[in-house]
């Protein structure tokens, strides 16, 4: 081996904890050619395939290093060229496979990795990075929505698709009056099929090319960040698809995923499992997971099905999975990598979120990992999701017996830092759109809407909503087809939006409403068993004892008059907002004016207000005047 090939391989050798494979493996364009480096330690040779040389193995051969890495530069391959990697395996099979750290791809069906230089873009979004580095999402309001960019609106041209240029000024244009304050955008790693909505994800450093290329993707981002929207994305380190020019048997080995199919085969999704303990494969997603962060300058990453990843029996029978050293269930190998994940993406990139789907009860999804947490930033709240849908569904006349769905939430809200997540999953597969599952009819249906959204705002945790919701969407959602934008049209769905856009703004101006939203004291219940009118009410606080908003809900469809609810402070107290406001589409039961406290304790505190709840409605009060006396109690 010549000075130059042991620079060369070293220069290319993984490096343990480095968390930057993209930087060495994968095709990098050089003077006169590309440098391509791919992991394959059991192949007995590899070759590039492109245009180059008509896709014919044994051509454009790669060297060999101790450390399973094939290297080499191939002349007369440029940005924009395709390629593969032609593999001989032991066996004599030779497999075609996509670069597992291709920066671009062909537009499906083709599979081939297009060469991209994707350091060359000029961002523009200096003043959001460093702000963002100093900011505690912990004590920051954050809403954020949830969207597919293949099926939010749709192009005439082409495909039907638009591009990333194209969504960021639609996007904008649109969610910054509804005051939202980060996107988050279902997988856009590259896939091959439309309707795994980008879970089964063949190009973990890749956007995909269905809404145009890397730079394209970079520049969405970019614009986003100059019109101060964050920028989420869904990752899925959780499995992988059997897809022949993927990741699977790369080398004619089990290479990135494990042999036995009771630790290597998810029986649900038909996909392969990653095998955690493997530093390289480690190494591959952890440097993926950076990729995003450091190259587009993600906001943060929403890790997708993690339950299926700590659990080694997850979705499986006795028999049909192989216990840990210690004969237990957990993963601990998926626990250790998620464990590193997070602690490595916090450090690298002060202000990003890392959140979690975990579905189960699994302790300190985001807790440090010090304390012997993963680490996560946040985790979606399943059960609120679960338990208030299900309240919400019922008939109004059975709910008075099930106020514990509604209230159950306190005795863990505080355990993690929570997302309340209205995701993509609870309007599709037969589940309706979250408006067509109200009950009643067309008027408490509208109304149960935007109950269900103002349930959302005023309970502790971050927020979350899928597109469509925010102007009340019929239909199921339909990866296929756009959202039914002519709906916006009509008053009462207009309503709906004015209603986002009003809690948005209420709520991402009122420092009660999210300061301590991962807090014992985050909210407090003064109503929690009115089983005969079915009422509940708490109140949201900050560490500034002045600082209250009384959220109240009537969860029936008839009007409370003169209800009476305990506050903390004297004083008067103001309607901040009314879902019942004709303004969102409501029969405009308000309470205009000032409401004066009355000095005569009630639900444990030492003042009462007498209001009007409205029908299938919430109203947010906020102490107007606290330093005015109280009004006496004439009944005294």
């Amino acid at each position: 081996m010549t000075a130059s090939e042991s620079t060369v391989n070293a220069t290319f050798r993984l490096a343990a904890d480095s968390h930057t494979l993209y930087r060495r493996w994968g095709a990098h364009p050089v003077p006169g050619g590309t440098q391509f480096a791919v992991w394959a330690p059991n192949a007995e040779a590899v070759s590039v395939i492109s245009d180059r040389n008509s896709w014919q193995p044994g051509i454009d051969n790669l060297n060999s290093s101790d450390s399973g890495v094939w290297n080499g530069m191939v002349p007369e391959v440029h940005a924009g060229s395709r390629y593969k990697y032609a593999i001989r395996t032991r066996a004599g099979q030779t497999l075609e496979k996509a670069d597992p750290v291709a920066f671009c791809s062909e537009l499906r069906p083709a599979t081939a990795s297009v060469v991209w230089p994707i350091q060359e873009f000029r961002w523009n979004d200096d003043a959001w990075m460093q702000s963002r580095r100093n900011v505690d999402w912990q004590t920051q309001p954050l809403a954020i929505y949830e969207m597919h960019p293949g099926s939010w609106r749709r192009s005439e041209c082409d495909d039907g698709f638009l591009n990333y240029r194209q969504l960021a000024h639609a996007l904008t244009e649109y969610l910054i009056p509804l005051g939202f304050t980060h996107v988050q955008l279902m997988p856009i790693t590259e896939h091959p099929l439309d309707i795994s909505w980008g879970y089964q994800t063949t190009g973990y450093f890749a956007p995909t090319s269905r809404f145009g290329s890397p730079d394209d993707f970079q520049y969405f981002v970019d614009h986003l960040h100059q019109n101060g929207l964050g920028v989420l994305v869904d990752w899925v380190p959780g499995h992988f698809p059997v897809d022949g020019h993927g990741l699977a048997g790369f080398d004619g080995t089990c290479l990135y995923e494990h042999a036995d199919p009771r630790q290597g085969f998810h029986p649900d999704w038909n996909t392969l499992i990653f095998n955690y303990g493997r530093r390289e494969v480690r190494e591959f997603l952890l440097s993926s997971a950076r990729f995003w962060c450091d190259v587009y300058h993600i906001d943060g990453i929403r890790v997708d099905a993690v339950a299926s990843m700590l659990y080694l029996d997850y979705s499986r029978k006795d028999g049909e999975w192989i216990p840990n050293e210690q004969g237990g269930r957990e993963n601990e190998e998926a626990v250790r990598f998620l464990q590193e994940m997070n602690s490595h993406l916090h450090a690298e990139f002060p202000g990003i979120l890392t959140i979690a789907e975990e579905s189960t009860a699994w302790p300190g999804v985001s807790r440090p990992c010090y304390t012997g947490g993963l680490g996560f930033t946040l985790k979606w709240d399943m059960g609120w999701m679960n338990d208030t849908l299900r309240f919400l569904q019922r008939d109004p006349i059975h709910r008075p017996y099930h106020l514990n769905d509604l209230t159950f939430r306190s005795i863990y809200a505080a355990s993690e830092s929570f997302v309340l997540a209205l995701s993509h999953d609870e309007v599709v597969h037969g589940k309706k759109s979250l408006l067509s599952r109200m009950p009643g009819d067309q008027w408490q249906q509208f109304a149960g809407l935007r109950l269900l959204l103002c349930l959302q705002y005023g309970s502790s945790g971050k927020k979350l909503n899928f597109m469509g919701t925010e102007f009340g969407q019929w239909s199921e959602w339909n990866c296929e087809a756009q959202l039914d934008w002519p709906l916006l049209n009509f008053e009462t769905h207009q309503g709906i939006s004015r209603l986002m856009a009003e809690l948005n703004r209420l709520y991402t101006s009122t420092a009660a409403l999210f300061l301590t939203d991962h807090t014992a004291s985050g909210q407090e219940w003064l109503i929690g068993d009115d089983t005969r009118n079915c009422v509940l009410a708490w109140l949201r606080r900050t560490t500034d004892p002045q600082e209250v908003i009384v959220v109240a809900v009537n969860l029936m469809p008839e009007v409370h008059r003169d209800y009476q609810i305990g506050v903390p402070y004297p004083g008067s107290y103001k309607e901040l907002l009314n879902s019942d406001h004709a303004h969102f589409g409501g029969s405009g039961v308000v309470n205009s004016g000032e409401l004066a406290a009355v000095k005569r304790s009630l639900h444990n505190q030492p003042f009462h207000v007498t209001l009007t709840l409205p029908p299938l409605g919430c109203v947010f009060l906020r102490a107007a005047a606290s330093s005015t006396p109280a009004v006496a109690d004439r009944s005294e």
